[in-house]
């Protein structure tokens, strides 16, 4: 089992490049970053976790960015979001910048999607939210069009563009693995439409068995990453059901705060053996 750190990158932590170099000295092998665009200050859309929404959600760096800058002092560490919100973004515009942080980084994103929850946040982006599922799907398959294809086209409901030419196109073949994050029916048929991976979000009830759902329904082997794991996981039972990655939560906290988390978090890893 492999062991990575999930976060909020903002301004009021560690800086993304130090983070990076951090994760890689200390044997972590990925690095999965949130996303929020903004926070609309009328909000009516309650906050998951219950409470007032945390503090980090109002000042994510753009993970992209963020990426990018740690890509530039690593060499083995995989660069993944999550999750991209691709409701609220352009296709063309987020295949290029998926493709460029693959081309700089030497193949090693990881692309992890979901729908989204902030249904204000959405509708700020013209997005209707009850339909963002769709809206994401055909951005995804707009997006693969333009990866796979030196002329790509895409004409649907919500995406509709003539033949276009884009570059970079992706070091991986044929593009970054897609991993889709949800516990939902939908999200299992998007995991196996799309061939990348599942990001189920740690306390999900039954993991072994949904592990298990989601493969037979891919047909095939999906790769799990286990996302906001909390320092005290149950590690033991994550490899008993089948997942592949452990993505530890780690607090948005400043530099010497943060290393002092991950001393802690790689002497977990390191007890696990």
């Amino acid at each position: 089992m492999k062991f990575g750190i999930s976060t909020f990158n903002t301004d009021e932590g560690i800086g993304p490049a130090e983070l990076g170099r951090a994760l890689e000295e200390r044997g972590f092998d990925a690095l999965f970053l949130a996303e929020h665009t903004h926070i609309p200050a009328s909000r009516e859309t309650p906050y998951p976790g219950g409470g007032d929404l945390p503090r980090i959600y109002y000042r994510t760096l753009d993970p992209f960015v963020s990426l990018t800058a740690a890509a530039a002092v690593t060499e083995k560490l995989v660069l993944g979001t999550g999750i991209a919100l691709m409701v609220q973004r352009d296709p063309i515009t987020t295949a290029k910048e998926v493709a460029s942080l693959d081309l700089v980084s030497g193949g090693r994103v990881v692309f992890g999607i979901g729908a989204g929850w902030n249904r204000d946040e959405m509708r700020n982006h013209g997005t209707d939210p009850g339909r963002r599922g769709a809206l994401m799907d055909e951005r995804i398959r707009a997006m693969r069009e333009i990866w796979t294809n030196e002329l790509a086209e895409f004409h649907g409901e919500h995406v509709d563009f003539d033949p276009v030419y884009s570059w970079p196109k992706p070091v991986q073949s044929p593009h970054p693995p897609i991993y889709i994050g949800g516990e939902s029916e939908r999200s299992f048929a998007r995991v196996a439409e799309y061939g990348g991976g599942w990001l189920p979000r740690a306390g999900t009830e039954n993991l072994g068995e949904l592990v298990e759902k989601v493969r037979e329904r891919a047909g095939w082997r999906v790769p799990v990453s286990l996302y906001a794991a909390p320092k005290d996981a149950p590690l033991e039972e994550y490899a008993a059901a089948g997942v592949d990655r452990v993505l530890f939560y780690l607090p948005t906290k400043p530099r010497d705060a943060t290393l002092e988390r991950l001393d802690l978090l790689a002497g977990v890893v390191a007890r696990h053996g």
